[in-house]
């Protein structure tokens, strides 16, 4: 045996062992996990750096009040991208259309980037791209992931992609306070060259496994839009609401913690260094959380209990965080209920939500996740949006919120049990293909 040969067969070893820790993981697997965690974690990193260049342009040229409307202007522009990736979808292979679409970002943000250094009014559009550009890309790759494996390797690895995602998000604020001091450009820059890494991962990636199935690398995809796929299939149907309630949970519970704390803030003699202490104390409680979740439990929870059991998880912990809420609707008790909500859905419910995906057709994992993980997730920020305008104009009381999204959870859990019926089905019937292709 050659040294190179056994230096290579000595890094794949040495990477297996890593992983892992996270999930179980063959030799052979490890090289092409290592090389889709690292993508996944640069693109968080990439969006937390946008993130934080978007927040001064935004409230400096719109105010928060344009900022509050934003969601209805994402929600209507995302249905022209998702109808704009059919089109490129129709045309192309799976790495001419994620390349396409990447290299569509980096040069918007190149263009951002030169008006933002001659100070134009540019906080609306690019708060507005900044929310195209997360949904789209964040979907496309777990789009590609779901590509790639199937669904028995699917549910070994997105465990350990899943923690790249979440660190990633934790290296881009820390990245982002660097950068920061060079200005919105600087920051609009290097998320740029971190993109351009993440498309050359990709590249790598497709390379290694268009040599395993060519046929699936190079197929064109059909003509159907992801809007005609989602209305024709029930088990689509069924993720679309499930996303779509999940965000209209999530976001009114921010919205619960926010009126919270504004009216504790209200007792404080520095009302803004209580705020932010308070926000940092948060931010960093669900993420530190978040992260030792998707490392030490996610897989295990996937591996012994399964896909389906995974996605009650956070419902069941939300029934009971908000319904302590509207008992007791102060802040301690908020906070634990949100920092619990949090952590659990960037860790399990992520990695949960996106396996759903490995038993759908190949064409719904690219077209009509667009439309699920973009149009109907902000699509659940307007309606949040409305109840908080509504609840706000009435007059509702912070438990009155509470209830409310107690009763938006009950709704959560009753979709989920026809969805994991029929994942249930799908997963038998993906299991039987793989059998029989042996």
């Amino acid at each position: 045996m050659s040294p190179k040969k056994r230096s290579d067969e000595g890094d794949v070893l040495s990477s297996h062992v890593l992983l892992s820790v996270v999930s179980h993981t063959k030799p052979r697997e490890s090289i092409t996990a290592i090389l889709l965690t690292l993508n996944v974690f640069l693109l968080l990193c990439a969006y937390y750096l946008l993130k934080v260049a978007r927040e001064p342009l935004i409230l400096l040229h719109g105010g928060a009040e344009v900022k509050s409307y934003a969601a209805a202007g994402q929600a209507a522009l995302l249905v022209l991208v998702t109808y704009g990736y059919t089109w490129l979808a129709r045309r192309m292979d799976r790495l001419k259309l994620i390349a396409s679409v990447t290299l569509f970002f980096v040069v918007n943000l190149l263009i951002f980037a030169g008006l933002a250094a001659i100070d134009a009014p540019i906080g609306v559009p690019f708060y507005l791209w900044v929310g195209i550009f997360n949904l789209t890309m964040i979907a496309q790759f777990w789009s590609f992931a779901a590509d790639i494996y199937n669904e028995e390797t699917g549910k070994r690895m997105f465990p350990i992609l899943g923690v790249g995602s979440s660190v990633g998000a934790v290296a881009g604020s820390t990245l982002s306070e660097w950068v920061g001091d060079f200005g919105e450009a600087a920051l609009m820059l290097s998320s740029a060259g971190l993109i351009l890494v993440c498309l050359a991962l990709t590249v790598i990636v497709d390379r290694r496994e268009r040599d395993r199935d060519r046929t699936v690398a190079e197929k064109k995809f059909g003509p159907e839009s992801g809007f005609t796929l989602l209305l024709r299939d029930r088990y689509l149907i069924l993720i679309g609401i499930f996303v779509l309630v999940f965000n209209f949970v999530n976001n009114t519970g921010e919205y619960i913690l926010d009126r919270t704390l504004t009216a504790a803030a209200a007792t404080h003699p520095d009302a803004h260094a209580f705020v932010r202490e308070f926000k940092a104390t948060y931010f960093s409680w669900y993420n530190a959380i978040g992260v030792a979740l998707q490392v030490l439990v996610v897989s295990r929870i996937i591996k012994y209990l399964g896909v389906r059991f995974a996605l009650f998880v956070v419902p069941a912990f939300s029934l009971l965080s908000y319904g302590s809420a509207a008992i007791a609707p102060v802040l301690t008790v908020v906070f634990i209920a949100k920092v619990a909500d949090n952590s659990l859905d960037y860790s399990l419910q992520n990695t949960a939500r996106n396996a759903l995906w490995l038993v759908a057709e190949r064409d719904a994992k690219y077209k009509a996740k667009q439309v699920i993980d973009t149009f109907l997730v902000r699509f659940g920020d307007v309606m949040a949006a409305g109840l908080v305008f509504l609840g706000t104009a009435v007059g509702f009381a912070t438990r009155t919120f509470a209830v409310i999204n107690t009763l938006l959870v009950i709704v959560w859990l009753i979709v989920l049990v026809p969805l994991a019926r029929l994942h249930k089905v799908r997963e038998a019937a993906a299991a039987a293909q793989v059998k029989h292709a042996a």
